[in-house]
């Protein structure tokens, strides 16, 4: 019988390697569909931002409850996968609960210290469930939150507690059938899970150890089916987060990017650069598509956990306007799913007539922002929508001279006089001269 589980085991195992592979590989080649763009500065900061921003989870806690519950799913994700190691030992070579005798009496304690956690991402999870639908917290109920997003966290949270669940439960059965037979290791009193003894203590030993068994499985294989499933999540940020924290834009958040193509045509026109040989395409001006945009940005709509903190900091949204720094960041990533899928089936890509400007982000949201960097200072794992924003704008305005009339006019100005207002340079003190 040991075999027969060993064998479906590692064939269980290996299938869902494969899959999950597949992908992340698909995930990867989405990402560098955007331009290349060279991130090899300031590495320290760089590693710092990842630590306290992703693994310390610095900003979440401008908003202490959810910090806190968040933080406990958190932590419970990082120390019960230390329990699934041994899950997946015991897949492979067939035993059961094989460290308990090379741990000794640091086993129970290890795993009560897994119980105690295992319940306190159950109890958060239930939380979570019910702010989003009972209390129905605006920001998980605001227009891009269809279906599918809500349904989606609901999923990964309902998911999660029965994942909880079947660890108490095995746990439970197994230790009754440690009083049964000499085939089970004694892991000593684990606290939480034996208040569900008595329930089950009425049950014959074959029911038990089906029901062990049961839970030992539902907990692998939903350990091993979350995984690929949170790549196709909003969840994918708990991997994406770290990367995205690195690869995050360091300068101050008033900065701009200039574009560089612009930028050694002024230098050359005012005498501070030499001319190029041979002049360069400067190719598209600014982003109609997902690949336009530079891969780090790419790589922030695959970071981005849907939270909602961004719109709910927005003056122009909480003015009413169409404009919401979360649906950039998922309309942007639904579009990147949707050339892989393209490039997958038909091989078609980006080339499928469809754009990101226009198809999925309108003119009216993307005018709408006033490019504070409200939204970048709410993003807990520095996600910068502003960027996506500003480049789709300068399409609109370099490429369709499509910009409202009142900017274009601005536009004017201060190409001719210097500022936004359409009066002389020398004028420009003589306020001052007034009594």
């Amino acid at each position: 019988m040991a075999i027969v589980q060993q064998i479906v085991f590692i064939g269980t195992l290996t299938v869902a390697g494969f899959f999950i592979r597949q992908r992340v590989l698909r995930i990867r080649e989405n990402i560098f569909l955007g331009k290349k763009k060279s991130i090899h500065d300031r590495r320290r900061e760089r590693l710092k931002n990842m630590l306290l921003l992703a693994f310390g989870q610095k900003k979440m806690f401008k908003r202490p409850l959810p910090a806190i519950l968040h933080f406990f799913i958190y932590i419970g994700f990082l120390v019960i996968n230390l329990e699934v190691l041994e899950f997946v030992i015991d897949g492979i070579l067939g035993t059961h609960r094989i460290l308990a005798p090379y741990l000794g009496s640091i086993y129970p304690i290890a795993t009560n210290v897994f119980e105690f956690l295992a319940f306190a991402v159950l109890t958060a999870c239930v939380i979570f469930l019910v702010r989003r639908n009972v209390l129905k917290i605006p920001r998980f109920w605001s227009a891009e939150m269809t279906s599918w997003p809500r349904l989606d966290a609901n999923l990964i949270l309902t998911t999660e507690i029965a994942l909880m669940c079947a660890i108490f439960t095995m746990n439970a059965s197994d230790q009754i059938l440690q009083t049964r037979s000499e085939h089970y290791v004694n892991t000593g009193v684990l606290f939480l899970s034996s208040y569900l003894m008595p329930i089950l203590q009425q049950a014959d030993t074959s029911t038990l150890i089906f029901i062990e068994r049961f839970c030992w499985w539902f907990h692998i294989v939903g350990i091993l089916g979350f995984t690929l499933y949170v790549t196709y999540s909003k969840h994918l940020h708990i991997f994406m987060a770290f990367l995205n924290t690195y690869y995050a834009k360091l300068e101050a958040k008033g900065h701009i990017n200039n574009m560089p193509v612009v930028t050694n045509e002024v230098k050359t026109m005012l005498g501070l650069a030499p001319a190029a040989a041979t002049p360069t395409e400067p190719g598209r001006f600014g982003a109609k598509d997902v690949v336009d945009l530079s891969w780090n940005n790419l790589l922030a709509a695959y970071s981005c956990t849907e939270c909602g903190r961004c719109t709910s900091e927005c003056p122009a949204n909480l003015t009413g306007k169409k404009l919401s720094p979360r649906k950039i960041m998922m309309d942007t990533r639904d579009r990147l799913e949707e050339i892989g899928k393209s490039l997958d089936k038909k091989g078609k890509g980006a080339n499928d007539g469809k754009f990101l400007l226009g198809d999925y982000i309108s003119k009216e949201e993307i005018n709408a922002c006033t490019s504070c960097n409200a939204c970048v200072e709410a993003c807990p794992v520095m996600i910068n929508p502003l960027e996506i924003i500003l480049e789709l704008r300068r399409y609109v305005a370099m490429e369709e001279s499509g910009s409202p009339a009142s900017w274009n006019a601005m536009f004017q100005n201060i190409e001719t006089s210097f500022a936004p207002w359409k009066f002389s340079p020398a004028d420009r003190f003589n306020w001052s001269k007034q009594e």
